[in-house]
């Protein structure tokens, strides 16, 4: 074999999938766990978004006081309650609010927080305390905690280019398709066919065996996702930006009833250090335009019931401004569900106190992992002490 062409398939099958363990989607014996009939989808906003200009607190002198400059306007604020509303470019999320298909979780974040984007994503991707390691992430650690005989590569799928670490489990990891027809037509080069289909006992060099299996997994992967999104449909149009098409393509995939459990996708960046007004709102009305395409769509195709959102941020900003008109890093931010079986839509809790600080930042009341247990027990039906090693404080959420 040619050494460019050793690294050309390699890099195919590394990058779509790490899972050294493959059961044949064409195997009709074989249930998928997505046959349990729930689904999550993750929406990652990178970069550390400032909730406290996205949920606004319009009653609140002392958001005013801190942020003379880029507070929100209480005259320009979507109302939720009394006293929080939305971004005003929010308007498509205030109509699922509305509706009953979203609950916002104020003051998340964990013990000993840390402000450095790599390792709060993480810290939350992984699930792990602050002074801790992992090596696999939370939600490949979900697909271990599964019997192997149900779990496929596409079990779960990050719709990027290359898997991150939350994807990565111990035992199986998910599938990167960011756009599942690309993937196809590199995955159906002549090359990549052939050697997918050598006879891997052959080889001296176990190495060179692994990175045949891998790639006859992700082929096999690649071609039953595609096959599925050739049969997708939506009922609804999509904003023309890269969130709401990825979202569009998991509406498409999930109403084709594709056998994955878990979606994971990110948006960015939010880290808006200087003249944060414009371009927020620019970020926070894509988030929220692409999440009301999503859900109508599902709700229009009846699988909405079905299907949870969850958002998260891996920090919230400092509650003052800083002098370019932005902020910096934070502690303690928002989180959003959004779905049809919520057991409290609405403002889960109260924003954080934004007097009493820790060093200047939101001191966090809701430990992220506490969200991920309910959404692990109550909706992926899955003991949550597996995949977080320890038990965390149960919410009413799902």
């Amino acid at each position: 074999m040619k050494r460019r062409d050793f690294l050309r398939f390699s890099a195919v099958a590394t990058g779509a999938t790490l899972m050294p363990q493959f059961l044949s989607a064409s195997n009709p014996v074989l249930s998928a766990i997505g046959a349990k009939g729930k689904r999550l989808v993750v929406i990652q906003l990178s970069g550390g978004n400032d909730s406290l200009n996205m949920l606004v607190p319009f009653r609140n002198d002392t958001y005013y006081k801190e942020r003379p400059k880029i507070a929100i306007a209480a005259k320009d604020v979507l109302r939720l309650t009394s006293e929080v509303g939305l971004n005003p470019a929010m308007t498509g999320l205030q109509e699922l609010y509305n509706q009953g298909y979203l609950t916002l979780i104020n003051g998340v974040g964990y013990p000993d927080p840390n402000r450095s984007h790599f390792r709060s994503m993480e810290i939350w991707q992984t699930a792990c305390d602050s002074d801790q390691t992992l090596q696999s992430g939370w939600v490949g650690r979900f697909l271990d905690a599964q019997p192997s005989t149900l779990v496929h590569p596409f079990s779960a799928i990050e719709m990027e280019d290359a898997l991150s670490l939350v994807m990565q489990g111990n035992e199986h990891s998910g599938l990167a398709a960011a756009d599942p027809a690309r993937l196809k037509k590199v995955v159906n080069h002549p090359f990549i066919r052939q050697v997918a289909k050598h006879d891997h006992g052959h080889h001296h060099h176990p190495q060179v065996d692994f990175l045949h299996e891998t790639l006859d997994e992700t082929v096999n992967s690649v071609d039953y996702i595609a096959a599925k999104a050739r049969s997708a449909s939506n009922q609804m149009i999509y904003p023309a930006t890269t969130l709401a098409q990825r979202l569009k393509t998991v509406a498409g995939l999930i109403n084709a009833d594709a056998d994955t459990q878990v979606y994971y996708m990110s948006q960015g960046s939010y880290d808006t250090h200087a003249n944060q007004l414009g371009g927020h709102a620019r970020l926070l009305g894509d988030l929220s335009n692409a999440l009301k395409a999503f859900v109508l769509d599902l709700k229009a195709s009846g699988r909405l019931d079905d299907t949870l959102v969850m958002v998260f941020s891996e920090f919230g900003r400092r509650v003052k401004q800083n002098a370019g008109r932005g902020t910096d890093h934070g502690t303690a931010g928002t989180m959003m569900l959004l779905g049809g079986k919520l057991k409290n839509q609405g403002v889960y809790n109260d924003i954080p106190s934004l007097s009493d600080l820790d060093d200047g930042d939101l001191k966090h009341s809701i430990d992220f992992r506490s969200v991920y247990r309910n959404v692990l027990e109550d909706w992926l039906q899955t003991p949550s002490e597996e995949v977080l090693f320890k038990k965390f404080e149960r919410l009413d959420i799902v």
